[in-house]
């Protein structure tokens, strides 16, 4: 039997700010409510989101004999989450300022998986970072981390939503196991849904993907044009406006230190740009996501009535 002060001293060490336990049981209502999600077409052009809709709400569907599931927080807030001036037209989404946290947290869990195996031989586990079919969000309620705000993201008490996720899916139980996060304290407030420049939190947890900026800088465009705002990778907009990430602290762990300042850059600079720039001083954060042509098309329709856009 897994120790749940173990892994949770286990998390602290590896540099996660929060970490939860809750058993691996199948998201009957979460499935249910993303289906109906689905059926309404609110996932625009993220058609990967349709696939796999009973392993995301089913951890033992994705992991075969999985009976925990770990989810652990690093908080990453940097002085790119406090928002921009309005006259800035080259915004970048504070997580995308760091190293690439794909690759740190992968990093964080594989040495939390390996001195778990080699304290309990034997032991079957999987890490996941935000690239597999997992509800992780809900799962972090489940575990006790937050509550799922407005926003619909993860909203902890003391880092707010200005948190990156990743787990562990082990397959054996653990002595102890969290209490579910109940209820919510966004209480009256509605500043994401009022803040949203393209109105794209149509209500309380419902994103419309097709009117999402995020989704229109990084992923495939969606048919629909919506004007970006400024934002060139991401948007922080409906976070940078939340009171619970206008108290919460800035990061301190090392990993997640901003590897450059887009308050400094101007739109004029990233057109300048060229490709062997770019990878020397982004080639490790998440805007290679993307790569400098589409962030470089991004300022020009940011920007089209300024010289340096034609």
């Amino acid at each position: 039997m897994l120790h749940a002060s173990d892994i949770k001293k286990l998390a602290a060490d590896a540099g996660f700010d929060l970490c939860g336990l809750t058993p691996c049981r199948p998201l009957a209502q979460n499935e249910a409510w993303f289906r109906a999600w689905l059926a309404e077409g609110r996932h625009a052009s993220l058609g990967y989101l349709e696939r796999n809709t009973d392993k995301r709400f089913d951890p033992q569907r994705l992991v075969a004999g999985a009976r925990t599931a770990v989810v652990c927080a690093a908080a990453y807030k940097n002085p790119a989450s406090e928002g921009y001036p309005d006259s800035h037209r080259a915004k970048v989404a504070s997580y995308a300022c760091t190293t690439d946290y794909h690759t740190t947290i992968r990093e964080m869990l594989a040495g939390m998986l390996a001195a778990l195996q080699r304290e309990h031989p034997g032991l079957e586990g999987r890490a996941f970072v935000d690239t597999a079919p997992l509800a992780e969000k809900q799962l972090a309620v489940e575990a006790g981390l937050g509550w799922i705000g407005r926003q619909s993201l993860l909203v902890t008490p003391r880092f707010g939503t200005y948190v990156l996720l990743g787990e562990l899916l082990l397959g054996d139980e653990a002595d102890a196991y969290d209490v579910p996060f109940a209820g919510s304290r966004c209480g009256r407030c509605r500043n994401c849904i009022e803040s949203c420049p393209t109105g794209a939190i149509v209500a309380p947890r419902v994103i419309d993907a097709g009117r999402c900026i995020a989704c229109h800088t990084i992923e495939k465009e969606p048919a629909a044009e919506v004007d970006l705002d400024g934002w060139i990778f991401g948007c922080d907009r409906c976070q940078s406006c939340c009171p619970h990430n206008q108290k919460a602290p800035m990061q301190t762990n090392p990993a997640f230190a901003p590897a450059f300042d887009p308050l400094t850059m101007t739109p004029g600079q990233w057109l300048a740009m060229r490709q062997e720039e770019f990878r020397t001083r982004f080639g490790a954060t998440p805007l290679t996501r993307s790569g400098l042509e589409r962030l470089q098309e991004n300022i020009r329709r940011n920007n089209p009535e300024e010289p340096y856009s034609r």
